[in-house]
């Protein structure tokens, strides 16, 4: 197939120029959008009077059979083509001859694609947003099914005082809506129609880039034809918040394998969900969630390169931002391969509240309430952290928990403690008193469920 430049050359291009030029393997999938911005882009020219209106109806007609034609496989894309571009283009002067080349009239490469990548990834977000609404979706029901569950909640990996299962659940859940909002936010952003910028300086044609803009969807035109071209925040701002969910992914898939483990024991994922070992017999290894962990570092890797292809690309457009596209599709489909395989693996996994229940009690994470215990009776709260920890330490020599150490050892500590020592220091009671907004008490877990599924349903 003929470059669409190839008028001012006298040589045919080297094999290895073009195989090395060419970005049909990758910008391929956006044909879809390639067509739909042609589609307007003619409607617009016939409306304006810049090629007449039955050449535009007809150039419309065409496109529209040509995209039926490749989602019906049909037609096949020719993996020789430059571009996406030059292939519609190509297969659509085919079929209309002379008519046909009228589609590129005031148009450069450099707009279109500009234009076809904010399309598809609009709609990569639009794919992600409900991918995440699934997954907030299944941690609140997870919740709902644990309001009750005592675990121990830790810094520094170590056991510090009683939350709920669904107090820890609902965290992530936290962290997962603001990634929907940062989606949110890329969105609108990216929502501003960059052809008609031309290659770079417009064009002297009486374009209706407002019209265009109605017809495709979006709210606004780009305001400097230089910008409208080399603009790729929309790019780095996705992938950057792409790997803010890969972050999110990883540090939830570190704990469901600590949390898989013997030493923890606090889940069991499904079998459907789980792995076993080509030699160790007994291994039921998380290997979804060390997968999602490891492919992190992929999608910060897309993150970076970005990065380095813009930070030091004069205006406007250069070959550079070709390399834009692999980086940020290969973002875009790791994380939904990620959210497709970690939503079903949470969603089915075992809760073993025993196991949590008992790993609280034994972790000394009551002392805090111990020491509120002793605040109450009037104690400063220095003084009563000093006791407590005296306690703890007793505990430990004596093989005790604070639940099962006598009133006496609490006496010989502090002549304060009284009996209502072990109605304070219940774990069930050290949880549900924390009533205050955003707490782990049932209450309070109750109405961050609401908050989510409210924000989910926007």
């Amino acid at each position: 197939m003929a470059q669409l430049w190839k008028g001012r050359f006298r040589k045919e291009l080297a094999k290895e120029t073009n195989d090395f030029n060419s970005s049909i393997k990758f910008d391929c999938r956006m044909f879809e959008e390639d067509i739909t911005g042609s589609i307007a882009h003619a409607t617009m020219l016939g409306a304006a009077g810049i090629i007449e209106q039955s050449e535009a109806e007809k150039i419309t007609a065409e496109l529209a059979d040509i995209l039926a034609d490749i989602k019906s496989g049909r037609l096949e894309i020719d993996t020789e083509a430059e571009d996406i571009h030059t292939f519609v283009e190509g297969e659509l002067t085919k079929r209309l001859g002379q008519t046909g080349k009228r589609l590129h009239t005031a148009r450069s490469r450099n707009d279109q694609v500009a234009l076809d990548i904010r399309m598809t990834l609009k709609k990569e977000i639009d794919e992600i947003s409900g991918k995440l609404r699934e997954l907030i979706g299944v941690l609140c029901d997870k919740a709902e099914e644990n309001k009750g569950t005592i675990m121990p909640g830790y810094t520094h990996l170590q056991r510090a005082q009683p939350i709920t299962f669904a107090h820890h659940l609902m965290a992530y859940a936290a962290m997962l809506c603001r990634d929907l909002d940062r989606l949110g936010d890329v969105s609108r952003r990216m929502n501003v129609l960059p052809l008609g910028s031309g290659a770079l300086a417009g064009t002297t044609y009486p374009l209706d880039r407002h019209m265009v803009a109605d017809l495709l969807g979006f709210d606004d035109v780009s305001s400097n034809s230089l910008d409208g071209v080399s603009d790729r925040d929309f790019c780095i701002e996705l992938a950057s918040a792409l790997s803010l969910i890969m972050v999110h992914l990883s540090r939830f898939s570190e704990e469901i394998i600590m949390w898989c483990s013997w030493e923890f024991k606090f889940v069991e994922l499904d079998d459907a969900f789980s792995t076993g070992s080509s030699i160790m017999p007994q291994k039921k290894n998380p290997d979804i969630a060390e997968l999602v962990r490891g492919k992190s570092g992929r999608v910060f890797g897309d993150l970076m390169t970005l990065l380095t292809v813009m930070k030091g690309i004069a205006l406007a457009y250069n070959k550079d931002m070709q390399e834009d596209k692999e980086a940020i599709f290969d973002a875009v489909d790791t994380v939904k391969m990620c959210l497709n395989a970690f939503t079903p693996m949470i969603e089915t996994m075992t809760v073993l509240k025993d196991n949590m229940r008992n790993a609280a009690a034994k972790g000394f994470i009551n002392a805090t309430d111990c020491a509120d215990y002793l605040v109450g009776k009037g104690l400063p709260f220095r003084d009563a952290y000093k006791a407590t920890g005296e306690l703890v330490a007793i505990c430990i020599d004596k093989g005790l928990t604070l639940e099962t150490l006598p009133i006496e050892e609490y006496k010989a500590v502090c002549d304060i403690f009284d009996e209502g020592v072990y109605d304070a220091i219940n774990l069930e009671k050290c949880v549900n008193d924390r009533l205050v907004e955003g707490g782990p008490s049932k209450q309070s877990v109750e109405e961050q469920i609401i908050k989510a599924r409210d924000y989910t349903a926007k």
